[in-house]
């Protein structure tokens, strides 16, 4: 959860658009959100929020490290709140569900390839694109 604290920490004002965002963004499933979804919760809150500025006001909590941007397959971004945890994902193909998943084993396995192959890792991200089994 975004606090108001966490926003002045980043150097970013409370705005009422922020505010919003930040609400709906924290008490609103999924946990992955394109800013085509905040921005249809907020019409359907009755809030007054322009697309561009739901944009911008995601874009800026990015940069402050409040949200972590996606770029899945397909070029559609989703925005989740940065928790400092690493996970992976998995992306049905068939809904665009977006599903979180951590395995020890597999980030293991990631690391001893990246050292056989004489590097150490300084950052990654796995997506597996799934659909249900007929």
């Amino acid at each position: 959860m975004v606090e108001n604290s966490e926003l002045r920490k980043a150097g970013l004002k409370l705005t009422i658009p922020r505010v919003k965002i930040i609400k709906i963004r924290d008490s609103t499933e999924p946990l992955h959100m394109s800013a085509e979804y905040v921005y249809k919760a907020l019409m359907e809150a009755g809030e007054d929020v322009g697309l561009a500025t739901v944009y911008r006001v995601l874009t800026q909590f990015e940069a402050a490290g409040l949200v972590v941007r996606h770029n899945f397959d397909g070029g559609h971004a989703v925005f989740e709140l940065a928790d400092g945890g690493h996970h992976d994902h998995m992306v049905n193909v068939e809904t665009g569900e977006v599903i979180e998943f951590f395995d020890e084993e597999i980030e293991k396995l990631q690391k001893s390839i990246v050292e056989k192959h004489g590097f150490e890792m300084v950052d990654h991200n796995l997506v597996l694109y799934v659909r249900k089994k007929k």
